[in-house]
């Protein structure tokens, strides 16, 4: 029932923007604040060009998805937020901080993007015209 009333407030959307909006100042960040740190660490900025292109295209879904989406695509919304998170996330901290420790977590978040993507695959007519948010 929370989860219905997460969507149906709007919440979601929001959510969804943000973190779109985040991924694009996380872009910007690495362009810019973080030149330090590649020259440093050169391999680090593609890796973190990966995880920037990565959040941002699962960002840009999510979105869609709580705005069009019907209850069958909730799921993959929520599998491709914890697949950002794990994925993107582990991305950002092994290139600035070298964290390599956190290699293993990388994969896993590609296995929620991957059961996201086919939830939404499973039930790609589900989707509705209607911005009811």
């Amino acid at each position: 029932m929370k989860w219905n009333r997460f969507f149906e407030s709007g919440s979601a959307a929001r959510i969804s923007a943000a973190w779109a909006g985040m991924g694009v100042a996380l872009g910007a960040f690495g362009a810019h604040a973080l030149k330090p740190v590649w020259l440093s660490r050169p391999e680090g900025l593609e890796i973190w060009k990966t995880a920037v292109h990565y959040h941002l295209i699962h960002a840009v879904v999510m979105l869609v998805l709580a705005l069009y989406g019907s209850r069958a695509n909730r799921l993959a919304w929520g599998l491709m937020l914890a697949g950002t998170v794990a994925f993107s996330g582990s991305l950002y901290l092994m290139a600035t901080a070298g964290w390599k420790a956190l290699g293993p977590v990388t994969p896993l978040g590609g296995v929620f993007l991957l059961a996201g993507w086919t939830a939404l695959a499973c039930q790609p007519w589900r989707f509705s015209n209607r911005p009811d948010h």
